[in-house]
């Protein structure tokens, strides 16, 4: 099947459709705000609700799990019954989700509400590649997914100074809830929006019957590889490490079954065709090696500047901002760019943020932790920059040659690599810190050691993107020209 650019398929102004993309990158800001926000919250919830360790470790982790879990179902269900409707239905529930955290009475409820939110963001994330992929084609969706890039990297650089800024205006008593209460008055606006902005396109496979065993086996491996990552450090002991071969079996008989699915003629939640394009297979690879090394850089550094520095939540978030602001530049530049260049410019990124990181760690070494803030700040925006370009022409070589039909579903096994990899970075990350500092060393070592962690994963990411590059120089090409899929083995 020869795959061609998605052209808009009703008449919108351009005005109009880069308001509806506006609507979009709303509603993932807040969805992709709230798996850091909430970390500087934690204590307020301690305090304010009674939250044990337990409880406030599945605030953080529940979220993760069920967003990633959700992904590809969603993405599926946005191909078979339309992104604007899946859109729309998945930033209600989370706008009710947020609500619903916020007025807790309990730490059970906040947990439960927290899992329902989570999974609403998942059904919300797919269906914004989707969208982007119908409404733009050529370097004007190279641009979108640069804006998206640039939420992407924000959102999760400003979430700790954002909890920070709320606790700080509120208190501590009931700080935690204006953290969830902030995401109403912008879902409810987001969702008014999109009634009136989102186009109505046709559902591209309305026809097409949904796969729930397919569901099942995915959603059941994800969970048992996803469960000890997120868990690492409220499950003690090996035992819980079992569960990530069972995933990878669970994984290897969801691949069978999908395998068979296509060859009866059946359309399966997840097209394994997809994986013949070298551009979907190599960018997923790279987008979840980089999201191990990249998310884990503000855990470790929430945890050294508050718990060693002596900083507050609020001055913690301070300093990472400029990371934040330096990726959207990034990640804007990165759009604009990626049709010229290509896979170039995702090494270039890569090789940005592995400065930028060794560059902290040398501050760390070098500078007294009460100047920390500002010594840090020029790799901050070096690695920022380079995040920025990084993630934004990743996502666009990623789905360029993606069919329309399945860009939910594709978008969802992309989102889906990068939440795994994410806690896994996490799980990798804090085992070094942590166990650095059981040990009773330096927290100032615990960090660079975490970080240099961090590089390594990074460098994981850099390794393949060269490895791409070197490959297309043999065979020259354009990285964003249409391509195929191959036929079903």
């Amino acid at each position: 099947m020869t795959t061609t650019w998605a052209k808009p398929q009703q008449p919108a102004t351009e005005d109009r459709r880069w308001k509806a993309l506006g609507v979009c990158l709303t509603a993932g800001f807040i969805s992709l705000l709230d798996t850091s926000i909430v970390n500087v919250a934690l204590p307020s919830m301690e305090h304010g609700l009674g939250a044990t360790e337990a409880a406030q470790s599945w605030v953080v982790s529940g979220y993760a799990l069920t967003f990633g879990l959700a992904l590809v179902p969603a993405g599926r269900l946005g191909d078979m019954r339309g992104r604007r409707q899946a859109f729309l239905i998945g930033l209600a529930l989370f706008t009710l989700a947020s609500a619903a955290c916020g007025l807790a009475a309990s730490a059970d409820w906040l947990v439960v509400s927290r899992l329902i939110q989570g999974a609403a963001a998942g059904m919300v994330a797919p269906q914004t590649s989707g969208l982007i992929q119908q409404m733009f084609q050529g370097a004007e969706r190279a641009r979108a997914f640069g804006l998206l890039g640039s939420v992407i990297g924000v959102s999760t650089a400003v979430g700790p100074l954002a909890g920070g800024l709320i606790i700080d205006a509120v208190g501590t008593d009931d700080g935690w809830r204006w953290v969830f209460f902030v995401n109403l008055p912008i879902g409810v606006a987001a969702l008014a929006a999109g009634l009136r902005l989102l186009p109505r396109f046709p559902a591209v496979g309305k026809r097409e019957e949904f796969d729930p065993v397919g569901v099942l086996l995915l959603g059941s491996g994800v969970i048992a590889l996803m469960l000890p990552l997120v868990q690492e450090q409220q499950w003690t002991g090996r035992q819980k490490w079992a569960l990530v071969p069972l995933g990878a079996l669970l994984l290897a008989l969801f691949w069978t079954w999908e395998r068979r699915h296509g060859r009866l003629g059946r359309a399966p939640l997840v097209d394994l065709r997809l994986f013949s394009l070298r551009s979907f297979t190599l960018g997923a690879l790279v987008s979840l090696s980089y999201f191990a090394g990249f998310t884990t850089v503000f855990f470790v550094l929430a945890l050294f500047l508050q718990n060693a520095a002596g900083y507050s939540a609020l001055a913690a978030g301070v300093t990472v901002l400029p990371f934040a602001a330096a990726s959207a530049v990034g990640a804007a530049l990165g759009g604009r760019l990626v049709v010229r260049h290509g896979r170039k410019l995702v090494v270039l990124g890569l090789s940005g943020v592995a400065l930028g990181l060794l560059g902290i760690i040398a501050v760390v070494r070098l500078v007294p932790l009460d100047s920390f803030g500002w010594a840090a700040a020029l790799p901050m925006v070096v690695g920022g920059i380079g995040s920025g370009i990084t993630v934004s022409p990743n996502t666009t070589l990623t789905l360029t040659r993606v069919p329309v039909k399945r860009a939910g579903a594709a978008g969802g096994v992309l989102q889906t690599g990068q939440r795994v990899g994410s806690a896994a970075g996490i799980a990798v990350v804090g085992s070094v810190y942590f166990a650095h500092l059981a040990g009773r060393g330096p927290a100032v070592e615990a960090l660079q050691l975490g970080l240099l962690t961090s590089v390594g994963l990074i460098l994981v990411a850099l390794c393949l993107a060269v490895a791409d590059l070197r490959e297309r120089a043999k065979a020259p090409g354009t990285d964003t020209e249409p391509g195929e899929l191959e036929p079903a083995a």
